[in-house]
C-alpha cells in the first residue's frame, strides 16, 4: 500500500467507484483526496484507457475508504474527475 501514496487511483468496492489521490493508509481505511464518488464508469474497460467516465459526483475533503470493502484498485493515469456529470 505504501507503493500507492500520492498516486491517483480509481477503486472498485462491493458497493461503489471512487477516483483520488491517496495522501494516507492505515489498518482500517485508505485515504483519498480530490476524489470523486463514480456513480456510472461507462464502458469499464474504456473508461481506465481513456478516463472518460458517464457519471461523476466530486466530493469536497477527504473520503476515508474502508479497506474491508474494497475489490481491487487501479492506477488512474488520467486528470481526476472534479466535474460534475
Amino acid at each position: 500500500m505504501e507503493d500507492l501514496i500520492g498516486k491517483k487511483i480509481f477503486i472498485r468496492t462491493v458497493t461503489m467507484y471512487h477516483t483520488g489521490r491517496v495522501v494516507s493508509y492505515d489498518d482500517k481505511f485508505l485515504v483519498l483526496k480530490d476524489a470523486a464518488w463514480i456513480a456510472d464508469t461507462g464502458r469499464f474497460s474504456d473508461a481506465l484507457k481513456t478516463g472518460e467516465l458517464s457519471e461523476v459526483e466530486p466530493v469536497e475533503g477527504l473520503v476515508r475508504v474502508s479497506l474491508g470493502a474494497v475489490v481491487d484498485i487501479f492506477e488512474w493515469n488520467h486528470d481526476l474527475p472534479r466535474e460534475q456529470i
